[in-house]
């Protein structure tokens, strides 16, 4: 099959600021006329329609553009715990259960009806329902609880589905009888809630995934765009041959305008900008993301001291870390409610790789403590700014945490494995700036814990 070229109707001239809609449209969950950012609305507008046949040929992704709003609905072959990602306090913090629990019922608290709705009456619709359900709740006088919602209501606003429009939210979260008055854009509401698939329809998360239903390039494309890294091995064999051609890769670096890295394990799409992530890496992103550059180097000097001083292990198979993934997942799914006579089949086929994946480095947990703990003797703790200084472990499991995520280490019990791409920064340490001269703090405040 003939590989349908990216930005076919684009001028050479103008590639760049297409490349820019790109990125913009893949990195933003939702883009109005204040989000991200005033004037970035109008960028994406000026190609919707490329960018609409673009994504629809290229990646089977339908993007929703008019005047006010553009959303992009992707379909996926897998899970990806790091997609939830996207929903944040205005601190940084991912939501937790609770905070994306709150989302999904203040947004079906809305009423068509209302154009605007007080803080106040908001809780008293969604908190009959939320008490409802076991082991959420909602009690005003728990603090927890009404800093959930001010997080929820302050996501909604950066997103421009609810505007102030008098009051303070800050009054009503310390109890002291004070409100606040929102105006509701029920459109922008509608496009922040667009699941593939009816969530009522559902028996299994697995519905909400293609598989291995869709052509093997157009799976090869997804995992390129999505994944930091993609390597042969987790792939089946018609998806790796097809990440093998030229042509596929070639021509999602012409749509996203990055720079193509190919090894034996796998390939990459490089950002040298740091625009087109949200995960930059390295750079300057606080105590984890520094820590974890080091951690990276150190193992590196050690392995080329005595690489047989580290064991080998087998990594886990992809398809059976899915599989498992969407069992957790289905676990607490609520049974009430589903539409069964329309449910949609939860017989999603993971797809299997040709052979058992080499074995890999195991760096054992005992020998990464020793590390981090190492890293506070020759800086400090002080260094590690107020969020870090005392938790050494802690900061070991965050910056563990964001190179699972950039798929350059996996975890298994005891330890994490080594993945290929990780060994392209092991000089990672001149990437890292250092302090300035009399400074002895090397990690910025810009990381909270």
């Amino acid at each position: 099959m003939a590989e349908p070229r990216a930005a076919a109707g684009v001028p050479l001239t103008d590639l760049g600021a297409y490349q820019d809609a790109v990125r913009l449209v893949l990195t933003t969950d939702l883009i109005t006329a204040v989000h991200p950012r005033p004037g970035v609305l109008e960028r994406v507008l000026a190609w919707a329609d490329q960018l609409t046949r673009d994504f629809h040929d290229l990646f089977g992704y339908t993007l929703l553009a008019t005047t006010r709003q553009v959303r992009l609905v992707r379909r996926l072959d897998a899970l990806d715990p790091s997609r939830g990602k996207i929903f944040v306090t205005r601190a940084g913090r991912p939501f937790d259960r609770r905070r994306l629990a709150y989302l999904c019922l203040v947004l079906g608290s809305f009423q068509r009806s209302r154009v605007e709705i007080s803080l106040a009456d908001l809780v008293r619709l969604f908190a009959p329902v939320a008490n409802t359900i076991a082991g959420l709740g909602f009690d005003p006088v728990v603090p927890g609880h009404r800093a959930a919602v001010v997080d929820v209501i302050g996501w909604l606003v950066d997103r421009g589905a609810l505007h102030l429009s008098d009051g303070s939210v800050e009054a009503w979260a310390r109890g002291d009888g004070g409100d606040a008055l929102y105006d509701i854009d029920h459109d922008l509401c509608m496009a922040i809630f667009r699941p593939s698939r009816p969530v009522q329809h559902l028996t299994s998360a697995a519905g909400l995934l293609d598989g291995l239903g869709g052509p093997a390039e157009r799976r090869a494309r997804r995992l390129l765009l999505e994944r930091p890294v993609v390597y042969y091995a987790d792939l089946d064999a018609e998806a790796a041959a097809a990440l093998r051609r030229d042509d596929l890769v070639e021509n999602v670096a012409r749509f996203t305008g990055l720079i193509v890295e190919r090894r034996a394990e796998g390939v990459l799409l490089a950002d040298p900008g740091g625009r087109f992530t949200d995960l930059a890496f390295p750079g300057r992103g606080g105590a984890v993301n520094r820590a974890a550059g080091l951690l990276l180097a150190r193992v590196a000097d050690l392995l080329e001291e005595d690489g047989d001083a580290f064991g080998r292990l087998e990594p886990p198979v992809e398809a059976d870390t899915q599989r498992e993934l969407i069992e957790r997942v289905d676990a607490a799914l609520p049974r009430a409610g589903v539409v069964r006579d329309l449910a949609w089949s939860s017989g999603h086929e993971t797809p299997e790789p040709p052979g058992r994946p080499e074995p890999l480095v195991l760096v054992e947990r005992h020998r990464l403590k020793a590390l981090i703990e190492e890293l506070y003797d020759t800086f400090g703790p002080a260094s590690f700014t107020a969020a870090w200084q005392h938790d050494p472990g802690g900061l070991l499991d965050a910056a563990l945490t964001l190179l699972a995520d950039l798929r350059l280490v996996r975890p298994v019990p005891g330890g994490v494995l080594l993945l290929p791409a990780a060994m392209r920064y092991r000089n990672i340490t001149l990437a890292i700036p250092a302090p300035p001269r009399g400074q002895l703090d090397l990690f910025d405040e810009g990381d909270q814990a």
